[in-house]
């Protein structure tokens, strides 16, 4: 929800915000020591940012209530995760793996689709954390 609303103010542009949203390729100098010399190796890396690992995590949830059996937990969680499955299927096309594309982030119907989207799944999460808490 901030990061889009950073870029409805224009306080950062589209291609930093989508950096921090997205996963991000990068190419990381890793030093490897045998006997005294130093070999340089290249790996690339993706750095998971901020939409995967929430991805990740509910589906890790989704599987520990289905082997504890929690079925009604389960069935208010699939709806969510259906939704999680379907959104990264149909991302726009990039260079890598991402859902935000920096070129069209800032049309405002986009925007407010993901600013209403940010809000319900605060909301779904919020009243999901109390129902794990009281129920």
């Amino acid at each position: 929800i901030i990061a889009f609303d950073e870029l409805k103010t224009d306080y950062k542009n589209p291609i930093d915000q989508c950096n921090t949203l997205n996963p991000v390729s990068c190419v990381l100098n890793i030093f490897i020591f045998f006997k005294g010399t130093c070999s340089k190796l290249l790996t690339r890396i993706f750095l998971f940012q901020l939409v995967l690992p929430e991805y990740l995590i509910h589906a890790f949830f989704c599987v520990m209530f289905l082997c504890a059996a929690e079925w009604l937990t389960l069935g208010l969680n699939m709806p969510l995760l259906a939704y999680h499955i379907w959104r990264y299927m149909s991302r726009p096309v990039m260079s890598g793996p991402g859902l935000y594309d920096p070129t069209t982030i800032m049309n405002a119907d986009i925007l407010a689709y993901c600013q209403k989207e940010g809000w319900c799944k605060l909301a779904f999460y919020l009243l999901s954390f109390f129902y794990y808490l009281y129920g």
